[in-house]
């Protein structure tokens, strides 16, 4: 402790009426003693009298009496703590005062005035081991005046910049440290002085002169010092050093930014531009991240050499000298010299540090902040994960900031390995989703082909939003006769497996589809297939399409009939023109492979402008909608479908988007597929039909009435093809069929020839030997026609050959 604070604490704790009084002489002898002072002391005054007043002190304050003594001869008095031993060798803690005793001619002389300061604060430390710890403390600390100016100050302070304590008197802190926020801590100090308080750990931020290029941080605690009358004199206050801990500090908290902020989203790309998102301004003036071309796609990075390999830059993020912004990598194409850094980085997958470079010593590999005229610190780390290299990472601090360190090389690095970790999860989810996709692109139709029946829009909802993949398909199978077959299905469960299985499945319904069988014998067929499926895989695999469901439904535009059977799926419904919808009394069938009763159809005629909707049990599995009665009921969910389905909108995808939206979350407990087909009748003039006799001159007949209506479609140039089939199939049902035979003409996107007979037998293609006289026409049939078959009837079979139009139906 100082003189001066000793001074302080002797005049607020000073009590004159309860003093022991004695008497020294120029030399520090006692020359007077009283019985306050044998009170206090124990030393009777034959003892004390003639003792010098270094013999009544311990050990510890005896050798402060002659510069006590000098000061009360310079300044006139003394006033401060010291330690008294008392006659039994005890010590005394006391409080002292000294003033002069002179009288007037005669030799100087000293008042002793002693109280005993038993509670004083820190008093059985000693005087001279309290001033070390203050003047030789590495805590710095400073008094200030009222005007906040040095009035004292130990050496320790000297370290964080300023000068000498001599050189700070007198001086206010923006004074000692220019560029420093002072206005900061003085207004703490301010603060202080006005309410009493303390502030304890005040953490202050800035460049000292001592540092000028680096951030310091400082704990301040700042004490109002008052005088014997309660009055502010000044502020004490104490200084430490924290910036290491405040660097580390800031080191976690960017740690913790980065594992809240990288990697957010599966995206190559946006978690590259989060890394340099992070990193900027904070940690640098520039990131630059560049990833290998493969790696962008998804696809492996490869073993190397990275030389070889085209890199993109995936984020990017410059603070640069005028603090403009420039954020994102656009992808561009990155080429890096021979030796560059970033070069070697992914040949060795170490890091690079320059801790200085002066502007064009680094060449065009670092330019990245612009305008960049001063010198650069450069970090180049590469983006490594799971053994792999993935891209280079490039940090870059522009002068006057601090130059890179090992530490924060390890920091660069800590934070390049979490974003390669999500960088490489990216890509394999990346990689895993395009796989899917492929699959999903295969496994459904790409795009449903064209025709003239309907007009169809389709909307297709997994509940597996990470592959985009499920159980439930779509379809629409152009057949004979301008016919199709719309078909919806689903196979139990959800991702890949379901996928797969139902890709097996669906593949199975259009090669039934091909042999124009009736709906109810396509899903038999179906049953019988998946029963096989899973008899032969196992259980385990069998399971995947045991369960599925299915509804098949033909629609022929001629006559506007639709015929269709269900195994384990909900009806269809029915929009008519008018907006009214119904639901399709469709006797229900079990799901396929779980065997039961046989398959029904149920036949309706539908008016042109009907709107089919085929849908996945998905659509109905969310229970009550508010306002729409009791949820979980088939009478519910029936209503639902209908409020949805009467949303108007702009075209029939337009509709088909709103019904999913209505009824079906973004995230689906289960797969979700509709398919909205609007029915479309061929006008009378495009469908032509004869009664014919079954006599062998018929068919001459037949061959120019068929000749004359095509002259009347503009289809002069089919005739001689077309009497060349009309001829045979003619032929062939009044040689082999029974019954009436009809002949009918359909022009749509193909020209339909088909013979109705009532026979049961199917005709085969047989391919005659030379001296054979007959057996050609089905052959020739073959092979002038672009494709040719048989569907049954009930009452007899049809025979149907296509030829493909030279010109559109609409000429």
């Amino acid at each position: 402790m100082g003189h001066h604070d000793e001074d302080d604490v002797a005049r607020r704790r000073f009590d004159v009426a309860d003093a022991a009084p004695l008497l020294l002489d120029g030399r520090g002898v006692v020359t007077g003693w009283t019985r306050d002072a044998e009170r206090l002391l124990g030393y009777p005054a034959a003892e004390a009298v003639g003792r010098d007043l270094a013999g009544l002190l311990t050990h510890g304050d005896a050798w402060r009496v002659p510069d006590v003594l000098e000061r009360c001869r310079r300044e006139g008095g003394w006033a401060g703590l010291l330690s008294a031993r008392r006659g039994d060798g005890r010590p005394v803690p006391v409080m002292a005062r000294v003033t002069s005793a002179e009288e007037p001619g005669g030799p100087a002389r000293w008042l002793v005035l002693l109280n005993e300061m038993g509670d004083a604060p820190g008093w059985t430390m000693s005087r001279s081991v309290l001033e070390q710890m203050v003047g030789e403390s590495p805590i710095g600390i400073a008094i200030v005046d009222t005007d906040l100016r040095f009035v004292w100050s130990n050496d320790a302070l000297a370290r964080f910049g300023g000068g000498r304590p001599e050189q700070r008197l007198g001086l206010r802190l923006a004074d000692v440290q220019p560029g420093l926020d002072a206005e900061a801590a003085e207004a703490q100090m301010r603060r202080v002085l006005e309410s009493g308080e303390t502030v304890v750990g005040y953490e202050h931020l800035g460049h000292l002169r001592s540092a000028p290029h680096r951030e310091t941080a400082h704990m301040l605690s700042f004490t109002r010092l008052d005088d014997d009358r309660g009055h502010p004199m000044g502020v004490y206050y104490t200084v430490v050093d924290i910036t290491d801990r405040h660097r580390a500090r800031r080191r976690l908290a960017l740690l913790d930014r980065a594992g809240r902020r990288i990697g957010r989203t599966l995206d190559i790309a946006r978690t590259a531009q989060e890394l340099a998102d992070i990193a900027v301004p904070g940690f640098a003036d520039a990131v630059a991240v560049d990833l290998l071309e493969p790696v962008l796609r998804g696809a492996e990075p490869g073993p190397g050499p990275y030389d070889s390999v085209p890199l993109r830059r995936a984020g990017l993020r410059v603070h640069g000298p005028d603090g403009q912004e420039t954020v994102g990598g656009g992808a561009d194409a990155m080429t890096y010299p021979a030796g560059s850094p970033p070069l070697g980085c992914l040949l060795t997958g170490r890091p690079w540090l320059a801790e200085r470079l002066e502007p064009g010593a680094a060449g065009a590999w670092v330019r990245v902040l612009p305008d960049a005229r001063e010198a650069v610190s450069v970090l180049v780390v590469p983006v490594r994960a799971r053994g792999a290299t993935l891209g280079v990472t490039t940090f870059l601090r522009q002068h006057p900031q601090e130059p890179f360190d090992t530490e924060d090389l390890a920091l660069a690095e800590d934070l390049v390995s979490r974003a390669a970790v999500c960088v490489d999860n990216a890509r394999r989810y990346t990689r895993e989703r395009d796989a899917a996709l492929v699959l999903q692109r295969n496994l459904l139709p790409r795009r449903l082909p064209e025709q003239d029946a309907v007009e169809v829009a389709v909307c297709y909802r997994p509940a597996d939003e990470l592959t985009g993949l499920g159980g439930d398909w779509y379809d629409l199978i152009p057949l004979s006769g301008a016919r199709v077959a719309l078909v919806v299905g689903e196979v139990p469960g959800h991702g890949i497996d379901a996928a797969a299985a139902m890709g097996r499945v669906r593949t199975a319904v259009r090669t039934l589809a091909a042999l124009d069988l009736p709906p109810e014998e396509v899903l038999a067929h179906l049953d019988d297939l998946v029963a096989v499926m899973a008899r032969e895989e196992g259980l385990e695999a069998g399971t995947q399409a045991q369960g599925a469901g299915c509804v098949y439904a033909v629609y022929d535009p001629v006559d506007g009939r639709c015929a269709m059977a269900a195994a384990g799926h909900p009806a269809p419904a029915v929009v008519l023109p008018d907006g009214s919808v119904t639901f399709v009394e469709l006797p229900q069938g079990p799901p396929l492979g779980a065997g039961g009763p046989p398959f029904e159809a149920s036949e309706l005629t539908l008016p042109e402008g009907s709107t089919l909707a085929l849908h996945t049990d998905g659509l109905l599995g969310r229970g009550e909608a508010e306002g729409l009665g009791p949820g979980g009921t088939p009478g519910a969910d029936r209503e639902r479908l209908r409020w949805a389905l009467g949303l108007r909108g702009d075209s029939l995808e337009v509709r088909c988007r709103r019904v999913i939206d209505a009824l079906v979350p973004d995230r689906p407990d289960d797969d979700v597929a509709l398919l909205l087909a609007r029915t479309r009748r061929l006008p009378a003039d495009r469908v032509a039909d004869w009664e014919l006799p079954a006599d062998p001159a018929a068919v001459a007949e037949a061959r120019k009435t068929a000749s004359r209506r095509l002259a009347e479609w503009g289809l002069a140039e089919l005739s001689f093809t077309t009497e060349l089939v009309v001829s045979e199939l003619v032929t062939n049902a009044i040689r082999y069929a029974t019954g009436p035979i009809r002949l009918r003409l359909i022009r749509e996107r193909t020209l339909v020839c088909e013979v109705i007979d009532g026979g049961t037998t199917a005709p085969h293609l047989r391919h005659p030997r030379a001296t054979d006289e007959g057996g050609r026409g089905l052959l020739l049939v073959s092979q002038v026609t672009q494709r040719w078959g048989t569907r049954f009837l009930p009452e007899g079979k049809i025979i149907w050959a296509e030829q493909t139009l030279v010109t559109g139906p609409g000429v």
